[in-house]
């Protein structure tokens, strides 16, 4: 119990982290150099301004030097990071693929916010992303993990999947998806492998239909309206990173 508050202690960290990442890239600034600052008024944030989480709820979720509200976004980011730490660190336990996974996650993180809020997924994620995973097979093959056909796997999902989504932004001519969704779909075939690409891209098309035709119900959105679908994917891959098995076999039995 002990670690897991340190972990998620850790992740709220991370978060923070994060949402400076996305932020930084936005803006084309330097995350790793430079202090961080209110995006409204600029001043330079003290050490005190940037505990996770406490300093918004001290703060009441106000800058403390203009008073203008801070987006909810940066404590949900910090949340989310400590318990998708903390659910992962329960997985797998404290191994090497769990730094793994942690590093990738927090490249998902920022993946999944940045889309959300400019609609595009930035390439420095996304390839930085696909180099990991590319490095990780490339472990685990020698290393004995895999063999040459399993790890030959991963590729050939990568390259299938991502064609697929190739055909559909080709002939929608990118209104359907974009091209980030293509290089997204090829990240997602070298983590997931085969069949769990098929589960993670099945919940991800199931998860935006269902978010999409809520927001239109709601009137939130219209159906032209352009909604990013790459936060929709990295959920669908998630859960079939560690589940997909469990749910193509759950749903197979169903056929029988």
């Amino acid at each position: 119990m002990i670690e897991l508050f340190f972990i998620f202690i850790f992740g709220l960290i991370i978060g923070s982290f994060l949402n400076c990442v996305v932020w930084r890239i936005h803006k084309e600034e330097s995350f790793i150099f430079g202090k961080s600052y209110c995006p409204k008024c600029k001043h330079d944030l003290s050490p005190r301004d940037l505990f996770p989480l406490l300093s918004f709820i001290v703060l009441k979720g106000k800058c403390r030097y203009c008073k203008e509200k801070i987006s909810f976004q940066y404590p949900l980011v910090e949340l989310f990071t400590a318990l998708i730490f903390s659910l992962i660190y329960i997985q797998l336990g404290l191994t090497l693929y769990l730094f793994f996974w942690w590093i990738l996650i927090s490249i998902i993180i920022v993946i999944f916010v940045y889309d959300i809020k400019y609609y595009i997924i930035p390439d420095g994620a996304i390839f930085s992303a696909i180099g990991l995973s590319i490095l990780w097979i490339a472990y685990s093959y020698f290393s004995g993990f895999l063999n040459s056909e399993q790890a030959l796997l991963y590729f050939f999902s990568a390259i299938g999947s991502s064609l697929f989504f190739f055909s559909i932004w080709f002939f929608s001519k990118g209104l359907a998806m974009g091209f980030g969704d293509v290089k997204l779909a090829f990240f997602m075939g070298l983590v997931l492998g085969w069949p769990n690409i098929i589960v993670g891209t099945f919940l991800g098309f199931l998860f935006g239909a269902i978010i999409g035709l809520a927001m239109i119900f709601l009137k939130k959105k219209e159906f032209r309206s352009e909604v990013p679908f790459a936060p929709f994917l990295l959920v669908g891959m998630f859960i079939a990173s560690f589940w997909g098995t469990d749910i193509a076999i759950w749903y197979l039995s169903l056929m029988n």
